[in-house]
């Protein structure tokens, strides 16, 4: 049998890197090399694997099918190889790292996360903060945080940086009231604009000429949650995140919803308890998804 063919990490660094940060210059920036090189390394990565991994053009970056797919087991591999040489090398990481999250997420997902991050980085202490997307991404520019987990649209740039870790498939979700009839105005459950999921709802009730109301405006899931369950109206949650105890409608009668996304975001440079823990909750949301 033909052997196969070994993948070189830092190639694979290299790809990974670009696809966190959009660019090539940036990249060499970051892995201290200059562009060029960058171009050869991901030429070579892309002859070994036998597939075209990314699309270039004079202002950006795009991932092919094939990169897309390659992404997440690179992710592995790397975060693999940094996890063998530290314990190897007996590395100790100390220090202090500051993350921002969306309050749905963080309640749902992340716990049991940064619960396995901090058992293997005792001295990393971790300041997670919930709030609003756009809140998130003001006090991040504003040098807040070293880390932030937001929610976006599939593929859309976030602060030119950051990387897909989870899909959203969305679902309406009501109380126990029946909805009322096509010609009366939906009323709709939202947080402030902007927001994704209120986004998408307008969009599909839009299309599909639904006339609909704004009933209630809170920036809390729980609050949120409880306006629901009261009747005040219907809402747009990920469907994993419905809760117990309230109706989901997944199409028929109210619209389809398309998917968001869940997408990390780190600062640049990043110090090395801040990496590690970038590369901790891209490498478990990705099994766990």
């Amino acid at each position: 049998m033909p052997q196969r063919p070994n993948l070189d990490l830092d190639l694979v660094r290299a790809f990974v890197t670009i696809a966190e940060v959009g660019s090539f210059s940036r990249a060499g920036e970051r892995l201290l090399r200059n562009q060029s090189t960058i171009s050869l390394q991901i030429k070579r990565l892309e002859e070994t694997l036998g597939q075209r991994l990314m699309e270039r053009n004079a202002k950006s970056v795009r991932l092919t099918p094939q990169g897309e797919t390659f992404l997440a087991d690179a992710i592995r591999l790397i975060a693999l190889n940094d996890e063998v040489v530290a314990r190897v090398n007996a590395e100790h990481v100390a220090g202090h790292v500051r993350l921002g999250t969306p309050e749905d997420f963080a309640s749902q997902h992340l716990p049991q996360v940064l619960a396995r991050f901090a058992d293997s980085h005792p001295d990393v202490t971790l300041e997670v903060t919930c709030d609003l997307t756009l809140n998130l991404i003001d006090a991040f520019r504003a040098g807040r945080f070293d880390l932030i987990l937001v929610k976006r649209e599939p593929g859309a740039p976030t602060l030119g940086t950051g990387m897909r870790v989870w899909r959203e498939p969305l679902v309406w979700v009501c109380g126990s009231r029946d909805l009322p009839g096509e010609g009366v105005a939906l009323p709709l459950v939202v947080s402030p604009d902007p927001c994704v999921y209120r986004k998408r709802a307008v969009e599909a009730l839009e299309r599909a000429r639904r006339p609909w109301r704004i009933a209630y405006t809170c920036g809390s899931l729980a609050g949120s949650q409880a306006a629901v369950r009261a009747g005040l109206g219907v809402t747009v949650l990920p469907k994993e995140m419905a809760p117990a105890g309230l109706r989901i409608v997944d199409g028929d009668p109210l619209p389809s919803l398309s998917d968001t996304e869940i997408a990390l975001v780190g600062a640049d440079p990043l110090s090395a308890p801040a990496a590690l823990l970038r590369d901790h909750i891209a490498r478990s949301l990705e099994k766990d998804h």
